[in-house]
């Protein structure tokens, strides 16, 4: 049963927490939390990494929450250009419908600078969404769907010291490489 008035948010967490983050922090989760959450809100967990994934019910009691563009239909897939590691200047859509996830914003800047660090891209956004930011990088960084979904490529939760971690952990398990010029 949902209180009136009660903003319910999800976080699909499509990767482990590292054994820094859980212990620095207790977990992408709170990160992620602490970054973006206001009093009043309840955030719920579904690790979806390790199969735990909200019902179709459960979905529709949410005002709003982080999700993946593959769980919606759309298609991704690893970036054709490779990792993104580090800030990218994102630029906002001009004229897009604003979302009520955004309706406390008094005006929106044109470009904002975001801690990006993945190898996959959307492609195709889910039916019926919108694309709200996109970068040099990649033609969607942010998208949403009606008033309740807004899905963001990059990390606005992440600390510097979150990111060095996680480039770290890719460097110390050969998933990236140091290219020198």
């Amino acid at each position: 049963m949902r209180i009136e008035g009660e903003k319910r948010y999800a976080l699909l967490q499509p990767a482990r927490d590292s054994d820094y983050v859980k212990k620095v922090y207790g977990g992408y989760f709170n990160v992620l939390v602490a970054a973006v959450g206001q009093e009043g809100e309840r955030w719920d967990l579904f690790r979806v990494v390790e199969g735990e994934f909200p019902s179709m019910n459960e979905l529709q009691t949410y005002d709003g929450f982080v999700v993946l563009c593959r769980a919606f239909g759309g298609k991704v897939g690893k970036a054709y250009s490779g990792w993104d590691i580090g800030i990218r200047k994102v630029k906002i859509v001009k004229d897009f419908s604003s979302c009520s996830i955004l309706d406390g914003l008094d005006e929106f800047p044109p470009a904002l600078s975001i801690i990006e660090c993945h190898q996959d891209e959307v492609w195709e956004v889910p039916a019926g969404a919108e694309v709200i930011a996109f970068s040099d990088k990649t033609s969607v960084e942010m998208f949403a769907i009606g008033d309740n979904i807004l899905g963001i490529q990059g990390h606005p939760e992440y600390t510097k010291d979150v990111l060095d971690n996680y480039i770290d952990r890719l460097l110390t398990n050969d998933a990236i490489e140091v290219i020198t010029k």
